[in-house]
C-alpha cells in the first residue's frame, strides 16, 4: 500500500489519528521538504511518530518515484506532505504513478491553507483563484499572475498569493554545467514579496495592486 499523508500545518501533533496509525505500519516513510515547510525539525516528527523519516527533494519526488515506490505492492510505503497531500501537483503526479503500477493507495486529508486562510476573517466562498508569487531575478520578472489578480478584484473576489521557497536549488550556472551544488535555502519574506508587487503594479500602471488601496 501507498500512503499519501497530509500533516497539517503547524507540528508534529497535526497528523490525523488515521494518518499517525498508517505512518506506524509502514516499512518506510518518506518526508517530501521543498514544496512547503513545518514549524519544526524532522526529529521531532521522529520522535512523536515513533518511526525514522527518509528526507525526500525534489529530485527524489519529481524525477526518482519509482524508488519510493519501491516494493509498494509488498509492503506498506508513505509520503508525509505538509498541508494537504494535493496543495502541489507533484504529489498528484506521484499518485497517478503508484496507481499505474497496481499498487494500492490511500490519502489521508489534512488542513492546509487554502482552507486555514479563513483564520484571517475573509470567507472562503468569496476567495477567487490563488496564484504564487516567485523570487525575481535579474533575468526573470514574471508578471502573470498580476492578471489573475485583476480578474480575481474584477469579480469582487479575494485573492490568496503563495510565497515563494527555494529549497536545494541550483545557481543558473551549477545547472547549466551539471553541478550538483545547491544555494542556500530561501523562503520569501512579505517586504520582499510587497516590493515585488509594487515594482509590477508601477510596470503595469493598472491600479490593481495600487500600496494605497489594496496592500
Amino acid at each position: 500500500m501507498f500512503y499519501l499523508i497530509g500533516l497539517g500545518l503547524c507540528d508534529e501533533k497535526d497528523i490525523t489519528v488515521r494518518g499517525l496509525e498508517a505512518v506506524k505500519r509502514c516499512e518506510r516513510v518518506y518526508l517530501e521538504a521543498y514544496t512547503s515547510i513545518l514549524m519544526v525539525q524532522k526529529e521531532q516528527l521522529e520522535a512523536f511518530y515513533g518511526r525514522p523519516l527518509i528526507v525526500a527533494d525534489r529530485d527524489m519526488v519529481e524525477m526518482e518515484s519509482d524508488a519510493i515506490l519501491e516494493s509498494a505492492e509488498k509492503v506498506d510505503v508513505a509520503l508525509l506532505v505538509v498541508g494537504d497531500p494535493f496543495g502541489a501537483t507533484t504529489h498528484s503526479d506521484i499518485l497517478i504513478r503508484a496507481r499505474s503500477k497496481g499498487i494500492a493507495t490511500e490519502v489521508v486529508h489534512n488542513a492546509s491553507i487554502m482552507n486555514a486562510i479563513g483564520a484571517c476573517g475573509l470567507q472562503l466562498y468569496n476567495f477567487g483563484q490563488a496564484v504564487s508569487l516567485v523570487f525575481f531575478t535579474e533575468s526573470w520578472r514574471p508578471d502573470s499572475f498580476y492578471d489573475r489578480v485583476a480578474e480575481n478584484r474584477n469579480l469582487g473576489m479575494h485573492t490568496l498569493l503563495l510565497l515563494d521557497i527555494k529549497v536545494k536549488e541550483q545557481s543558473e550556472e551549477n545547472l547549466a554545467r551539471g553541478r550538483k551544488i545547491y544555494e542556500p535555502p530561501r523562503y520569501m519574506s512579505i517586504p520582499v514579496a510587497i516590493s515585488q508587487l509594487i515594482e509590477v503594479e508601477e510596470k503595469r500602471k493598472e491600479g490593481i495592486l495600487s500600496p494605497e488601496t489594496t496592500l
